[in-house]
């Protein structure tokens, strides 16, 4: 039987063939006046995408680049450093703070589930000087009160920064950047943007730039002040990516033409579809009896408890081997224990049908099954809560 590779992984996510197109068209100069038009424009359009009316930098990096200019740029060794962690990304603020010299406090939600209000207001004080968090944690699917934790570190009337790893959250997760007062919010290409992994970008507030003046870690590559100057002028501080840069130009007028003309638009109808797709999904799922993983489930992805007993890496196996399709393991201490289904960026309802018609072959091949029941209750989701006009025949 024909098989055709397919990605329905967190990151990296399917390419948009525009994008691919762009990037093989790339044989330009950076230091000259066609890249840097291309590259404010980029620039610009981020920013409607994050929806921020803040500078937006980009880096050659992965998103775990932008995470640890986040740390580089914000804090001095001893600082107090608040990381929320319930995940292997969240952990990742934590090796990273360390790794600067922060004193840092943990607070910890178990694999699977997130933490409470009450427990982080516990933990806040005019001490700490930044709050590290993620929006989506996609080593497990969770979703995290980004506006609740933006809240309290604000309300308090301390001078606590916010960071949110949003990496797999923009263009899956709503978000009012300005108005709940994130301060820095990082974003990465290889996911809900449509490209290859490579280059990362975050949204910076006015006072994450003073805290920059005074923050004494050190940084060289990832000064970010370098970033937004040479942005200003159309151009990036070192020799940027020019393939992906051009892929991103493709990608964001994609999103704008979804949009009708608006890449805030656009954003919002590729989060609409992310939420539906994981809708029939998690009913998809249930319909085999399977067990969701995440207690607060985002839209980014979907992590499924394997059935009892049974390696989740035998599933994952029987997705590639049977039908080309590469869906993610779990992470770190749920190695095994579950499997991950994404639904990001270039990702649509046949995709999703698709999916999930495989998955009960999959499942199939370990216990009775009844067929077309998954995919059954995804199509009952889809009828419910798609706007989607009827087709016309063109007559």
């Amino acid at each position: 039987m024909l098989r055709k590779n397919r990605l329905f992984t967190p990151g990296p996510t399917p390419l948009l063939p525009a994008a691919q197109y762009a990037m093989a068209a790339a044989n330009v100069h950076h230091r000259t006046a066609g890249f840097r038009a291309l590259y404010s424009r980029v620039l610009a359009d981020l920013r409607q995408f994050v929806g921020t009316g803040n500078d937006v930098i980009l880096t050659v990096s992965s998103g775990t680049g932008a995470m640890e200019a986040a740390v580089s740029n914000l804090t001095s060794p001893g600082d107090k450093a608040l990381v929320l962690t319930a995940g292997k990304f969240g952990e990742r603020w934590k090796q990273l703070t360390s790794a600067y010299g922060c004193a840092v406090d943990v607070l910890s939600a178990p694999y699977g589930q997130t933490f409470s209000l009450d427990q982080v207001r516990a933990r806040l004080g005019p001490e700490v000087r930044a709050v590290y968090m993620q929006a989506t944690e996609s080593s497990t699917g969770v979703r995290h009160d980004v506006q609740g934790v933006a809240r309290l570190a604000h309300g308090s009337g301390h001078d606590t920064l916010l960071v949110v790893d949003a990496i797999t959250g923009l263009g899956t997760t709503r978000f009012d950047v300005d108005g709940w007062g994130i301060d820095v919010i990082i974003g990465g290409s290889q996911k809900a943007l449509m490209i290859p992994p490579g280059m990362a970008y975050c949204a910076v507030s006015e006072r994450a730039w003073q805290r920059m003046e005074t923050a004494k870690s050190p940084r060289y590559y990832f000064d970010l002040r370098k970033e937004r100057k040479a942005g200003a002028k159309g151009e990036s501080a070192f020799t940027p990516a020019i393939a992906l840069v051009a892929a991103l130009a493709a990608a964001l007028d994609h999103i704008r033409q979804n949009g009708e003309g608006d890449v805030a638009a656009g954003r919002d109808a590729l989060i609409a579809n992310a939420e539906l797709c994981a809708e029939m999904t998690r009913a998809a799922a249930a319909a085999l009896g399977l067990k969701l993983f995440a207690a607060s489930p985002g839209a980014a992805l979907t992590a499924i408890c394997a059935p009892e007993g049974l390696d989740s890496g035998v599933i994952i196996k029987a997705f590639r081997d049977r039908f080309g399709a590469v869906v993610a393991n779990g992470q770190g201490e749920m190695k095994g224990q579950l499997f991950r289904i994404a639904h990001i960026g270039y990702y649509d309802y046949l995709d999703t049908i698709g999916i999930i018609a495989a998955l009960e072959q999959v499942m199939a091949g370990i216990r009775k099954v009844e067929f077309c029941a998954a995919v059954a209750a995804a199509q009952k989701v889809y009828a419910e809560r798609s706007s989607a006009k009827p087709v016309s025949s063109g007559v």
